[in-house]
C-alpha cells in the first residue's frame, strides 16, 4: 500500500507542471520621477489597482522609472523585454520616447500599449515598426474636433492661439487650422517653450489681437503660464484649453486662474459629472469609484483611466489568445496577443469606447472626447 501511494506521490509531481496556470507578465516603462512625474505618478496609481490576474491566469507586472528621460527608458523597455522577458510592454508616458521603442519592438515582436498621446506613435500603419504599438491616449485630431464644435455652438468666431514651440504645439495647431477653416478666424498665433518663465511679449500681442477667446495648447503645469499672464492683464474671453492639461498639479498650481477654462476630454476625467445618456459612464464611473477610494475624491485623470484601460484591452486579448492554445512567455503567444488587440471591437475603457484594427491602432471614435471645465477647483462635465 505504501508503495502504490509512493507511486501515486511520484505520479502526481510529474503531472503537476501540466496544470500550473501560465503567468502572464507585463513590463510597465513611466516617468514615476522627472518633468513627466504629473502623468507618470498618475498612470502608476492606476496600474497598482490592476487584478492580479488576468483572463483567468495569474499576472505579474514589472514597473520601471524612466526618469522623463529618453534613452534611460530605451534601456528600461530592453532590458524588460530581453531579460525578464515580459509578454507585453505598457507606457511609457512621453511620444519621444515610444517612438524611439519602435525598433526594438519590431525586432523582438513585444506588443507596446502606450500612454502618450501623439498619433505619430501609430501611424502610418504602413511603417512595419508601427505594426506592434499600440497607444490609450485619443488622438489629438478627436480633441480638436469636440474643441472646434465648442468653440462654434457658442458663437466664438475670432480666436487667439499659443501653444508650444514643439511638436505639441505644431500638431495642435495644425489640427485646429484645418477645422476651424472657413468657420473661425484665428486672428494671432504665438509660440512658448515648457521651460519658459515669462510670456509677456506673447500675450500682450493676443490681447492686441482682440480675441473673442484664446486656445492655449499645452500640458501639465506650463500651460499655465500664459493663462496667469492673461489673467493679470484682465483678459476676460473664455480661455481654452487641450486635454494635456488634465493633472491634479495644474489645478492645484492654477487656483482661481484656472477656472472656468474650458477643454476636451475622455469621459474618464469628468465620470461623476458626465449626463446617464452617456454610453462611457458606467465603465468610467466603476473606475473612478475604485481609484477615488485609494486616493480621494476628484482625483481621477485622463492618465490614470488610460492606464487602467490598458489591463481592461488586455485582459480581453489575452482570453482570446489563449483560447488559440498559445502560452505566455514565447513569441507565438506576443504575436497572436498582437493580432488579438487589433481585433478589439466596442470595448468599453474608462476613457472611451474601442474599435482596433490592423490599419487603426489607437481606436477611439467620438465617444471619446467631451467637453470639461474647470469649477471650484475640479474637473467637470461641461454642457453645451
Amino acid at each position: 500500500m505504501k508503495s502504490l501511494l509512493k507511486q501515486i506521490g511520484i505520479a502526481s509531481v510529474m503531472l503537476a507542471p501540466l496544470t500550473v496556470s501560465a503567468e502572464v507578465t507585463v513590463g510597465v516603462v513611466l516617468s514615476s520621477t522627472g518633468p513627466a512625474a504629473a502623468i507618470g505618478i498618475q498612470s502608476q496609481n492606476a496600474i497598482n489597482l490592476w487584478p492580479k490576474t488576468i483572463a483567468g491566469e495569474p499576472l505579474r507586472w514589472l514597473i520601471l522609472d524612466d526618469g522623463s528621460d529618453v534613452s534611460r527608458s530605451v534601456k528600461n523597455v530592453r532590458k524588460l523585454i530581453y531579460e525578464d522577458k515580459v509578454d507585453v510592454i505598457v507606457g511609457p508616458n512621453l511620444t519621444a520616447t515610444a517612438v524611439a521603442y519602435l525598433e526594438t519592438l519590431a525586432e523582438t515582436k513585444t506588443p507596446m500599449i502606450a500612454l502618450a498621446a501623439n498619433s505619430t506613435i501609430v501611424e502610418p500603419q504602413s511603417d512595419t515598426n508601427k505594426q506592434w504599438a499600440f497607444k490609450m491616449p485619443q488622438n489629438d485630431s478627436l480633441m480638436a474636433d469636440v474643441l472646434v464644435k465648442d468653440m462654434i455652438d457658442r458663437g466664438y468666431k475670432k480666436i487667439a492661439f499659443i501653444g508650444y514651440a514643439d511638436a505639441y504645439g505644431e500638431n495642435w495647431y495644425k489640427e485646429f487650422a484645418k477645422r476651424a477653416e472657413g468657420k473661425i478666424e484665428i486672428v494671432a498665433r504665438e509660440a512658448f517653450q515648457r521651460t519658459d518663465t515669462s510670456v509677456t511679449a506673447q500675450v500682450l500681442k493676443l490681447i492686441a489681437s482682440n480675441p473673442e477667446a484664446i486656445l492655449i495648447a499645452g500640458a501639465g503645469t506650463p500651460a499655465i503660464l500664459p493663462q496667469r499672464a492673461l489673467y493679470e492683464r484682465g483678459y476676460k474671453g473664455q480661455i481654452y484649453q487641450t486635454h494635456g492639461i488634465g493633472t491634479l498639479e495644474f489645478l492645484q498650481i492654477g487656483g482661481k486662474v484656472v477656472e472656468n477654462t474650458l477643454f476636451p476630454t475622455g469621459p474618464g476625467v469628468v465620470a461623476r459629472t458626465l449626463p446617464d445618456s452617456n454610453e462611457v459612464k458606467d465603465v468610467a464611473l466603476e473606475f473612478t469609484k475604485k481609484f477615488e477610494e485609494k486616493h480621494g475624491e476628484f482625483t481621477t485623470t485622463q492618465f490614470a483611466g488610460d492606464a487602467y484601460g490598458a489591463y481592461i484591452v488586455l485582459d480581453s486579448a489575452i482570453k482570446r489568445a489563449l483560447e488559440a492554445g498559445v502560452k505566455p512567455g514565447s513569441v507565438e503567444f506576443r504575436t497572436k496577443l498582437r493580432d488579438e488587440i487589433q481585433n478589439t471591437k466596442e470595448l468599453a475603457v474608462p476613457n472611451g469606447v474601442l474599435n482596433i484594427t490592423s490599419k487603426d491602432h489607437q481606436g477611439f471614435d467620438s465617444r471619446a472626447a467631451v467637453m470639461g471645465t474647470i469649477k471650484e477647483g475640479k474637473f467637470v462635465y461641461a454642457p453645451r
